[in-house]
């Protein structure tokens, strides 16, 4: 028996009668079959840590369940015009809500930030990666052993606490965090939409630490990576994923009845065939005259229903996914044609 320490830890190699030590296909299985124990070995702690917490918010969010739906067989679930029922929702489950949500959208930055980052950059750090080289295990076993772990664990853990904060979330979305499910943190919290943006950030933490080759400076960048990509998801994005729907009302008559659950984006006058002017159009100085002069005679209000919301969370992690996959492609691309 003997040990080749691969990526900064130990491996045991067993050889069958006959082989030279470390060598021979008994030695190459088992080294194959240790590289995912080598892999969970390094990085146990944040695994560990990540599967605890998994555990520990589905069993939150299955137990807060009960309670819930017993408040809304008694209350219902429709907000009154008095908002008695919201502000009752909100002092017993909005913290519940806020809290949940805020660990779903803030996961995949952790996951991406601890795990993805650290994962190759810490092998070239330390140097230990350059034995890879040296081991009878090719590179892209190699490769495929350091990212199908994590990556799998990343994705178990975000698609379980997704799955048991969508089942808490769905019964009450009319109330949960407003009832606005576009901006509110739902959508961004529930259905695909966390697990893809974990895969996302995860490999990009990946891939900038191959190229960074220094641990803090690949957290940083995937930090930053993280800030900026939110950005670009809630202000340019996000609102462009489903098709709004408008109705329109006579310009001094009341407001449009829309749905409990849909999301109000934004309002503008109108002419009777239809052209858009801003909401601010003729509201100063003579502005009888200024809406006959353009032909102003309605008002309109655009929105999102909510049965828009499952196909604009499927679109949102298909780009997410399609990102991925491209630099993931890169990531295996570079670790097999570029030097480590």
């Amino acid at each position: 028996m003997t040990r080749t320490n691969t990526a900064g830890a130990e491996v045991a190699n067993a050889a069958e009668p006959g082989d030279a030590p470390g060598s021979g296909p008994a030695a190459r299985r088992e080294l194959l079959h240790g590289l995912p124990w080598l892999v969970w070995r390094r990085h146990r702690t944040f695994l560990r840590l990540a599967l605890l917490v998994t555990v520990v918010g589905c069993a939150v969010f299955a137990y807060q369940r009960i309670g819930l739906m017993d408040f809304l067989h008694t209350r219902g679930t429709t907000p009154d015009s008095e908002g008695r029922l919201g502000n009752d929702f909100q002092n017993a489950y909005g913290r519940l809500f806020r809290s949940g949500s805020q660990l779903l959208e803030f996961l995949p930055v952790l996951i991406g930030v601890f795990l993805g980052a650290p994962l190759i950059a810490g092998e070239q750090e330390h140097g230990t990666i350059k034995l890879v080289s040296t081991q009878s295990v090719s590179r892209g076993h190699w490769v495929a052993a350091t990212l199908a772990l994590p990556l799998t664990v990343a994705v178990l853990c975000t698609a379980l606490l997704s799955a048991a904060f969508t089942w808490l979330w769905t019964p009450a979305h009319t109330l949960a965090m407003g009832g606005d499910w576009l901006t509110g943190g739902a959508f961004d919290s529930t259905g695909p939409v966390p697990v893809a943006w974990t895969l996302f950030l995860t490999v990009c933490g990946i891939a900038l630490g191959m190229l960074v080759k220094r641990v803090v400076r690949a957290m940083a960048a995937t930090a930053g990576l993280a800030l900026v990509t939110s950005l670009i998801w809630s202000e340019l994005l996000i609102g462009r994923l489903g098709t709004l729907r408008s109705v329109s009302y006579p310009y001094g008559g009341d407001g449009p009845a829309l749905p409990p659950d849909a999301v109000r984006i934004d309002d503008w006058v109108s002419t009777a065939d239809g052209k858009l002017y801003g909401y601010g159009t003729c509201v100063h100085g003579d502005a009888e005259s200024c809406r006959a002069k353009l032909g102003i005679v309605n008002r309109v209000t655009q929105y999102f229903d909510y049965g828009q919301m499952a196909g604009m969370q499927w679109l949102g992690a298909g780009i997410l996914l399609a990102l991925t996959a491209v630099v993931l492609t890169f990531v295996v691309w570079r670790a097999h044609r570029r030097p480590l």
